[in-house]
């Protein structure tokens, strides 16, 4: 299962008040596992970016003038998250954001039916606990230290691994690789079986058929009955 984490950073809080996409990060994950593929542009918006947005992220409007527009980037933005499913902390503003820049260029916007939103799932799991980011790496104790300003793909890397831990992905890959590393066969081989994993090696098959003493008792036992279903032939 192919998954996009992903984040972005933007000039102010509202696309209908004409604020835009800055960057945008991207990162990969493969059966819950990151893959090394990330995606990233800085982007260049057009108009201003507001003070209290750029304290944030700390991306200045001299720094974004030579960047690209959003029409530059967009193919291969669109090619790198393809139709797999899109994970972004508080994914409403995220999703709302990219989807203002596509309705820009006339372009199908992404649906919400294709997000996970990790607020969610994280007021869900921890009702009445602090749900940021932050919040959410101290608890699960992922490494802050890099984290100086919001950057988009850093923080596409930071809820990667935080949303592997409210999916309890990471617990469950663990345990699947300590049960192979621990449950082997005698012979070196994996095992293969249910009982084989929890009991050790398979054991001999028990013989199923009958005893000659059981035939026997079983012909004396149809003598005694007329006419008997297990005496006629099969059609």
């Amino acid at each position: 299962m192919r998954e996009i984490i992903f984040d972005t950073e933007t000039t102010g809080l509202d696309p209908a008040q004409g604020h835009r996409v800055i960057e945008i990060g991207c990162v990969e994950l493969i059966d819950g596992r990151e893959t090394g593929q990330t995606y990233q542009a800085y982007l260049n918006p057009e108009r201003p970016v507001d003070p209290d947005a750029s304290a944030v992220s700390g991306l200045t409007d001299s720094f974004l003038r030579d960047k690209p527009i959003f029409s530059q980037i967009v193919d291969e933005f669109l090619a790198f998250i393809g139709q797999d499913r899109l994970v972004a902390h508080n994914a409403m503003f995220d999703l709302g954001f990219v989807n203002a820049e596509l309705k820009r260029l006339g372009m199908d916007t992404l649906p919400a039916s294709r997000m996970v939103d990790t607020l969610t799932l994280a007021r869900q799991r921890f009702p009445g606990s602090p749900a940021s980011l932050d919040a959410l790496c101290r608890r699960f104790e992922i490494d802050l230290s890099g984290r100086g300003k919001h950057g988009a793909l850093l923080d596409a890397q930071l809820l990667a691994r935080v949303y592997r831990r409210l999916e309890q992905r990471d617990d469950q890959m663990n345990m699947m690789a300590s049960l192979d590393s621990s449950q082997e066969g005698t012979d070196g081989r994996a095992p293969r079986s249910w009982t084989e994993m929890t009991h050790g090696a398979a054991r001999s098959p028990r013989p199923h058929h009958p005893s000659a003493e059981e035939i026997t008792a079983h012909e004396t036992f149809l003598d005694q009955i007329k006419d008997t279903l297990w005496r006629k032939k099969a059609i």
